[in-house]
């Protein structure tokens, strides 16, 4: 009976093994891609640093070149309280890493001809006919406060964070948002993207569409758009569509109980230098109301576009490969390479004066405007938990750091993990 039971718990481990050899791509040593093994352990080093210095728990990052991770580590623990090491295969909440996915999404569906980008939102979500936006002081064809939009709202403006919309810590219309039931993807909501998005079209948007960039939630309206135009639910979608095909089996809006094991805990600075363990319930002051157990916890059936994702490092590197490779992976094609050109074209030019911005994603427009080492035609993105991620087509390249702190305090890694990778190159 206990060889047997040996025998089945082999078999198991097999299984397993070649599930999670599935989701990575292929290693290669760094010297076989242009990197130095000695400089990539920089790296490490700022990671374990602010482990030790007690600025974050732990982390795990990968750089890939020409298609081949050529540096994996893992440092620190993904629950301190627990005992349990930080891994590959930790999951975490990747917040504003889930916009990369949704207007990938989106355009899949541009691809298929379900829309045009100038196409009006109002098309998918009628509630998006009437749109009023905040008017300025003195103007005196206001009445209650907003103006018409001399525009409608169109998908492009959605995909450039044009359209007006902004976040709830925006002090102009946050209150606003909270008490209309809106939410951003990092709490507990029962509401159904359908129902919020209508909610939010009745609103006012704090500027005219497409005359100025404000980050926002734009990409959750977009998220009702792939919905609409896609047929089915936007999480179904995203499965079927994305994570089925890209081999992203631990990306989803919530967790099974299976896996909440795997999920890195949330820290946050305290008061002594160190750091503290978020509680579950809600935390937060006025309209920016967040949780950290909204991914497995209480009643949620919103799937925030631009928030609400969780995922893991092999996970999102499969994404990012697939976009470095012109939209395919592994012989499948969720992109064509002239779409993946569009999406990483700069689309706001002098909207937006700290960066270019495409479909989706930061671009660097200038070395110059960068203030670090990178490309010109980078492009990159993090999420509100402390995650980061670059795709670098110049030198065939994509990084991600992932970790769990917020606020982020004193913490630098994200904002050094992209010149650290680039830093390494010796080719």
């Amino acid at each position: 009976m206990m060889m047997k039971s040996r025998g089945v718990l082999l078999c198991v481990l097999m299984v397993l093994a070649s599930v999670v050899s599935a989701q990575e791509l292929p290693k290669a040593s760094p010297e076989s891609v242009g990197l130095s093994r000695e400089r990539l352990d920089r790296i490490t080093a700022v990671m374990q640093g602010h482990v030790d210095d007690g600025r974050l728990a732990g982390a795990v990052a990968l750089v890939a070149r020409k298609g081949r991770v050529a540096y994996l580590q893992s440092v620190g623990m993904q629950d301190r309280e627990k005992g349990v090491e930080m891994n590959p295969g930790t999951i975490f909440r990747i917040a504003s890493m889930s916009k990369a996915i949704t207007s990938v999404a989106a355009m899949m569906l541009y691809e298929e001809g379900r829309f045009q980008l100038k196409d009006p939102v109002s098309k998918f979500i009628p509630e998006f006919a009437d749109v009023k936006v905040l008017a300025s002081a003195g103007d005196g064809s206001a009445r209650d406060g907003v103006v018409a939009a001399t525009r409608p709202i169109t998908i492009r403006h959605l995909l450039t964070h044009t359209s007006g919309l902004t976040y709830h810590w925006d002090a102009r219309v946050g209150a606003i948002y909270a008490e209309a039931g809106i939410t951003h993807g990092l709490i507990q909501d029962g509401d159904l993207l359908a129902e919020d998005m209508a909610k939010l079209a009745r609103l006012p948007l704090v500027h005219q569409p497409g005359e100025a960039f404000t980050y926002s939630l734009s990409t959750d309206v977009l998220g009702r758009v792939v919905e609409v135009a896609g047929g089915m639910p936007f999480d179904e979608f995203l499965r079927k569509r994305v994570f089925e095909p890209l081999r992203m089996n631990d990306t989803a809006f919530r967790l099974p109980a299976g896996k909440v094991s795997r999920l890195a805990a949330v820290y946050g600075p305290d008061s002594d230098g160190g750091l503290r363990r978020l509680p579950d319930e809600a935390i937060g002051d006025g309209d920016m109301r967040i949780s950290v157990s909204y991914p497995y916890e209480g009643t949620h059936r919103y799937c925030s576009g631009g928030g609400g994702l969780c995922s893991t490092v092999p996970d999102y590197t499969r994404f990012l490969q697939m976009l470095l490779n012109g939209g395919e992976l592994d012989g499948v094609r969720l992109l064509s390479r002239k779409t993946v050109e569009l999406m990483t074209a700069d689309h706001v030019g002098e909207l937006n004066r700290d960066s270019g911005f495409g479909l989706g994603f930061g671009i660097t427009r200038s070395l110059r405007e960068a203030g670090e080492s990178t490309s010109v035609g980078a492009y990159r993105w993090g999420g509100f938990w402390y995650t980061t991620f670059f795709i670098d087509p110049a030198e065939q390249m994509i990084g991600v750091c992932m970790a769990q702190v917020y606020p982020a305090g004193n913490a630098t890694l994200n904002s050094q993990f992209e010149a650290l990778a680039h830093q390494a190159i010796v080719d």
